[in-house]
């Protein structure tokens, strides 16, 4: 009974352990189940999320092929329309080239007709020169039997008679030629440089190396020397100028080749004697004073000058350059006059050949900044004055143009044949500049001289500061036809043989007077 009890449990307890075990597979089994579901639905929507982003890249790029294959079309519809139009022109050129053609044959058997028509003419031609070749020689005959003259004496009294003739004639053909030639072979460089002269005039001022300061009375000479000496001797030291105190009345002479200095002094000296206190002290006082307003007036002429003429973006320190040539002089021509006479006309003269008048006014203002210096440089002026625009940024061909006006350096530019044939009419136009007397009284001389070296020549007279020469000939030993090949000639040598500013005006004067006297 206990064993079958024991069996019965037992049993009993192995259903149960089965049963459990069922229970729990098929809640495993359908978990199991849950999980693949869910594994296949994310697999799915992972494989739609795929299929669309595979999908949205295929229509992009056939998008994008699309787009290109359509700018292809373009670019190849463009390139057909091209080249049919290409291929129209062609056409049309070929039949205009056919035209001219046709045109050409027409011509051509036009000008076979006009030549057999001349080859006629040429044949009756000949034939009527051989005729007046005949009755030539049956005149000939005629006059020396009348003449009683040989034909080679004929000729010898008809050669001499013309020759003379011909003399006058060619004299006066020659001058009519040169008239000519100087209206119309040069006439365009003529009209330019005549156009630029007229259209700058300026005035030039002389300056010299002394400046005289009138005082009101011979008794401020006394304080200006000061006690044994000692306010002129500060004057001259502050100044660096030769004050010259003497006998002349109200005057004090004021001596230096820096006009700067000058004019510092000059002012130093008015603001002492209006003010009457004269002493070593005041007086480096009002000369440091007065040496800053010069630099500060130097700056401002500068600015002035570079707005007047229309000039930007000059460096500082060029247009303080520009400023101080106010105090410089050349060859007598103050040098900022000189400077804005070439900057003008370099800018008219461009403008008249197309070239940039501002960059031109530019180079001709700057041309010659090598002349003001603040230190004593060993270069010519003109080198000087292109290492400074180069040092301050000015442009190539503007520093060339300054560099080369005077041939030191090779012109590399077109402003410097401008700059430098401007700067040459700017200096050597009459009363430009001044002239050392010996020089000058030279050049008049000569000028009689060479005038009066020629046969019949009485008298010489050179005029209007050698501008003009007047030669009186004797009447007796040159006649009215000869006075025009005696200018010619006296011009010729003058012009061979001389150097002169601008021209000489040859003026040969012949006259017969007769003299009676009534008793």
């Amino acid at each position: 009974m206990s064993i079958i009890l024991f069996v019965v449990v037992a049993i009993t307890l192995i259903c149960g352990v089965g049963i459990g075990f069922l229970v729990n597979y098929m809640i495993i089994k359908s978990k199991g189940n849950s999980i693949l579901k869910s594994a296949r639905e994310e697999a799915e929507n992972l494989k739609k999320a795929q299929l669309l982003e595979v999908k949205e890249k295929y229509i992009n790029l056939k998008a994008e092929y699309e787009k290109e294959v359509a700018e292809r079309n373009k670019k190849f519809r463009q390139i057909e329309n091209q080249h049919n139009q290409k291929e129209q022109n062609i056409k049309q050129k070929y039949q205009e080239l056919n035209q001219k053609n046709q045109e050409l044959a027409n011509e051509t058997k036009k000008l076979d007709a006009v030549r057999d028509n001349l080859n006629n003419q040429i044949v009756l031609v000949e034939n009527k020169k051989k005729e007046l070749e005949k009755l030539k020689v049956q005149e000939v005959e005629k006059l020396s039997q009348i003449s009683g003259l040989s034909v080679e004496q004929a000729k010898a009294q008809l050669i001499e008679s013309i020759r003379d003739e011909a003399k006058t004639d060619a004299m006066a053909y020659v001058t009519e030629m040169m008239e000519e030639a100087k209206m119309t072979a040069t006439k365009e460089a003529k009209r330019i440089v005549i156009q630029t002269i007229q259209r700058v005039a300026t005035e030039t001022a002389i300056e010299n190396s002394i400046t005289v300061f009138h005082i009101d009375s011979d008794e401020i000479k006394g304080r200006i020397i000061g006690r044994e000496g000692r306010n002129i001797r500060a004057l001259e030291a502050a100044t660096g100028v030769e004050f010259i105190v003497d006998d002349t009345p109200e005057a004090i002479v004021l001596s230096g080749f820096d006009p700067v200095r000058r004019e510092v002094a000059r002012l130093s000296l008015h603001q002492l004697v209006t003010d009457g206190r004269i002493h070593p002290a005041r007086i480096e006082e009002v000369v440091a004073k007065t040496r800053k307003q010069i630099e500060e007036e130097i700056a401002e002429v500068g600015k002035r000058t570079a707005i007047d003429l229309g000039i930007h973006g000059l460096h500082p320190e060029l247009i303080r350059l520009v400023g101080k040539m106010k105090y410089r002089s050349s060859y007598g021509q103050n040098l900022l006059q000189h400077s804005r006479e070439v900057a003008n006309l370099c800018a008219v003269m461009a403008a008249e050949l197309g070239l940039n008048p501002q960059k031109a006014k530019r180079a001709g203002l700057l041309h010659d900044i090598g002349k003001v210096p603040d230190d004593q440089p060993e270069l010519p002026h003109a080198v000087f004055g292109m290492n400074l625009a180069e040092k301050y940024k000015e442009k190539p061909d503007v520093c060339n143009a300054i560099g080369a006006h005077h041939d030191e350096v090779e012109m590399t530019s077109l402003l410097a044949p401008i700059v430098q044939v401007c700067d040459a009419i700017s200096g050597a136009r009459p009363g430009a500049r001044r002239e050392i007397i010996e020089a000058y009284i030279k050049r008049l001389n000569d000028l009689e001289n060479l005038a009066m070296s020629h046969e019949g020549v009485v008298k010489t007279y050179a005029i209007q500061a050698g501008r003009e020469l007047r030669v009186i000939v004797g009447a007796d030993k040159i006649d009215d036809a000869a006075i025009g090949k005696l200018s010619y000639d006296i011009a010729k040598k003058i012009q061979d043989t001389m150097t002169y500013p601008g021209q000489v005006k040859i003026t040969v004067i012949r006259e017969t007077r007769s003299v009676s006297y009534a008793k």
